[in-house]
């Protein structure tokens, strides 16, 4: 394929067996066991890069220039796919590493959207609408800017639509591109009344497409064969734009986009990273005692941080909790005082004018405990610090004064201080939409690995994560594209399946199958059946899935009709919306909180009294609440 540089699939591979699995890793992979497990893969080799020419601004067209305005040359990626991008109408995937610059080839597909869009130097504006969508809030908040401010010189609008954000009607209307979470744009184009904005809608950019994966990948799947279905309907073409981090297998990706591999998936691997990274993965062994098992990471972690800083590198630490950096702080400050290498851990730039700079600076901060930590070249940053702190810590972490910066995610997301090596400390984190412990996903990682190496100073990076030695192999995985991302799309097919029952465009059994093939669920089913509860013998019987898949929905549809918020006609295949599949479907309710409302309230099951307690108790079983955690003192 011309455009996919994938060195791990030609490259030599070493096996490397952990637990009952065995993983292909690059050769110089190196492995160690002690007090822990250690596996270390080395960054690729970026040469290949210097040898590809980039794209100069001044020789892009007058509407290029204007988008670029700030810019002098293209980055390599946004030089390899400059000509699809922003001269063809093509579907495309691009994977790319994190820092690989993905904003710009987002703007060069707007460029083109607009170019299409022109006539006689004059934008038709009320012709066109983009839709961009990202993962998270804060991400769609940023988005927003920055798009806002590069398309503002051409009078083009920008608004951001997520749950915390309203627009009316005519807002909507005078906006060019709309930046939403997945879950906002679902909801919307639930809704029948929507069809004049969806029929405006020229191009989709999906931001962070291997979310797939994820419990919330079912929505783009949703999204994508709604979209692909309407195009069909209504004749009228809608450009997509997946972009997403590495993925394994992004054949598959791309035929759910309907990309043309030859002309439209764009695959770079880590040589096209800004600076090679060299990944570590650390497993502790659990323990009886909880204090035991906190003591042995904050071990590891503390060997790792003076690895570093011996060697003359800054460090960010990532922990999951705003409380977790300052204790970790004052454990690796007490370990290294105890062990007497507190001076490697003082400030990097030792010159007199830069002290003294830095002794400055460091005596306007206002929180005690940070000041006290900042004279031995350690740091914290969180959301809950003051500004004032925050933007003096970041001033003392870029020009040196601090060696080891302790931070939360939100580091990762939002300002950019590059180090040398970052380090995941644990990877158990509080997910408030199921309410409890979970693991750290694969975006945060590869957001906070994004964040190692210093391009313009080096040229190599480190990103180490410590989690627990059970759940090492499943990092492994994720973060060398051992396993291929899977659909969870059958996690949530009754609500699915309601919204477009409820909206219109499936109402027979056929139907429904026909809207199942549109899905990303229906291509990994046909590659990987066992997964989805799919036994080869049934595939032999059943080549096309067109059996099982029929099942699938007759299943559905009859649990959705016991619950009332359809109604299936099982003789003849035919499926029709009530008012309680509208309702649930509008208003985004989940099935789940349906069927426990009919369960506790149905005919007959009221008291002769429904007191405010019964509702309360009603609303608070509703499955949309159950991250809420009632806390002492409310």
């Amino acid at each position: 394929l011309p455009f996919v540089f994938d060195a791990l699939a030609s490259c030599e591979k070493i096996g490397v067996s952990f637990g009952a699995s065995t993983y292909c890793l690059p050769e110089g992979t190196k492995r160690f066991s002690g007090l822990y497990e250690e596996i270390t893969v080395p960054g690729f080799d970026n040469s290949i890069v210097k040898n590809i020419e980039q794209i100069n601004v001044k020789d892009m067209d007058e509407l290029g220039q204007k988008g670029f305005q700030n810019y002098v040359k293209l980055n390599v990626v946004q030089s390899l796919v400059f000509e699809q991008t922003y001269k063809t109408k093509e579907n495309l995937l691009v994977c790319a590493p994190t820092g690989a610059g993905k904003t710009n080839i987002a703007m060069l597909a707007i460029l083109n959207t607009i170019h299409e869009h022109t006539f006689k130097s004059q934008i038709l504006k009320d012709e066109f609408k983009i839709i961009y969508l990202a993962p998270m809030k804060a991400l769609a908040a940023e988005m927003t800017e920055t798009f806002g401010k590069r398309l503002s010189i051409f009078g083009l609008k920008v608004r951001e639509l997520t749950g915390d954000t309203v627009l009316s009607k005519s807002e909507i209307v005078n906006t060019q591109m709309l930046v939403l979470t997945p879950e906002k744009w679902d909801v919307i184009t639930r809704k029948p009344g929507v069809s004049s904005l969806e029929s405006l809608v020229r191009l989709m950019i999906i931001d962070e497409v291997h979310l797939l994966h994820d419990s919330r990948g079912a929505v783009i799947e949703a999204i994508v064969a709604r979209c692909f279905r309407q195009i069909e309907m209504s004749q009228k073409s809608v450009r997509i734009i997946g972009l997403s981090a590495t993925l394994p297998n992004y054949m598959d990706v791309a035929r759910f986009l309907k990309v043309n591999p030859q002309k439209g998936l764009f695959f770079f691997d880590g040589r096209f990273r800004p600076v090679p990274l060299t990944q570590t993965f650390i497993g502790v062994p659990r323990t009886s005692s909880s204090q035991s098992i906190n003591s042995n990471m904050d071990e590891v972690c503390f060997i790792k941080a003076h690895e570093f800083c011996r060697n003359g590198h800054q460090i960010l630490i990532f922990v999951h909790s705003r409380n977790g950096t300052s204790k970790l702080a004052l454990i690796l400050k007490a370990m290294a005082s105890d062990r007497g290498v507190l001076r490697d851990f003082v400030a990097l730039n030792s010159t007199e004018k830069n002290q003294s700079m830095g002794k400055k600076l460091a005596h306007s901060i206002r929180n005690k405990l940070l000041y006290d930590l900042v004279q031995y070249g350690f740091g914290i940053h969180h959301a809950g610090l003051a500004r004032h702190d925050r933007n003096i810590i970041e001033k003392l972490f870029t020009k040196g004064y601090i060696k080891v910066l302790v931070c939360t995610a939100t580091l990762a997301w939002g300002v950019n201080l590059p180090a040398h090596a970052v380090i995941i400390k644990g990877t158990d984190v509080f997910d408030s939409q199921r309410g409890t412990m979970c693991d750290l996903g694969v975006l945060d990682v590869q957001q906070i690995f994004g964040r190692a190496g210093r391009p313009q100073y080096e040229e190599t990076g480190h990103g180490v994560i410590i989690t627990w030695k059970d759940k090492m192999a499943k990092y492994i995985e994720m973060l060398t594209r051992q396993a291929p991302i899977e659909s969870q799309f059958q996690s949530r097919l009754y609500d699915n399946l309601n919204a477009e029952i409820a909206l219109g465009t499936v109402s027979s059994i056929g139907e429904a199958v026909e809207w199942l093939s549109y899905t990303y669920f229906f291509i990994r089913a046909n590659k990987n059946p066992l997964a989805y509860g799919i036994t080869y013998a049934q595939l032999r019987d059943d080549p096309n899935l067109s059996r099982f898949l029929s099942k699938l929905v007759m299943d559905a549809a009859e649990k959705l009709d016991m619950n009332q918020m359809i109604r299936y006609d099982s003789l003849n295949g035919f499926v029709s919306s009530t008012d309680l599949g509208r309702i649930a479907s509008n208003f985004y309710i989940k099935f789940e909180t349906i069927e426990m409302l009919n369960t506790s309230c149905g005919p007959c099951r009221f008291t002769s009294v429904v007191t405010d307690e019964t509702i309360l108790l009603l609303i608070a079983n509703a499955s949309e609440f159950s991250q809420m955690k009632v806390r002492n003192g409310f």
